[in-house]
């Protein structure tokens, strides 16, 4: 096996990981994290078809980040748990902030402006 599909595969796990995990942890720690509509936002991004595939592989890194249990700091640590993934997740959207288009931002606060019994839209 080479290493390009071993990396593909990779992108794979962590695209299905992001897809299956992203709402659940987003509901749960939304109120608690200040950057919550920008996470959503790039999320749409992320799945959204239009999006260039680099913009999109690095959006679901982060995304992935912060959706797997395994972290610099684990989340579970009062104060500290999510500054490595605002870390992450905020310097990924810097990066590609121009390809988070107001569609993506309108999804996202459509998504945390709903009540909780209400699914987020999906991309």
């Amino acid at each position: 096996m080479s290493e390009h599909s071993t990396s593909w595969e990779h992108a794979a796990r962590n695209e299905a990981e992001v897809r299956r995990g992203f709402w659940r942890k987003a509901a749960r720690v939304a109120t608690r994290l200040p950057f919550a509509e920008d996470l959503a936002a790039a999320y749409y991004c992320a799945f959204d078809r239009e999006t260039p595939t680099h913009v999109r592989a690095g959006l679901i890194g982060a995304l992935a980040y912060f959706v797997l249990p395994f972290d610099a700091i684990p989340d579970v640590v009062v104060g500290l748990g999510y500054t490595d993934d605002a870390a992450v997740l905020i310097g990924a959207i810097k990066l590609v902030s121009s390809h988070i288009l107001p569609k993506h931002r309108a999804a996202a606060r459509q998504a945390f402006g709903g009540s909780a019994e209400n699914s987020p839209p999906q991309p």
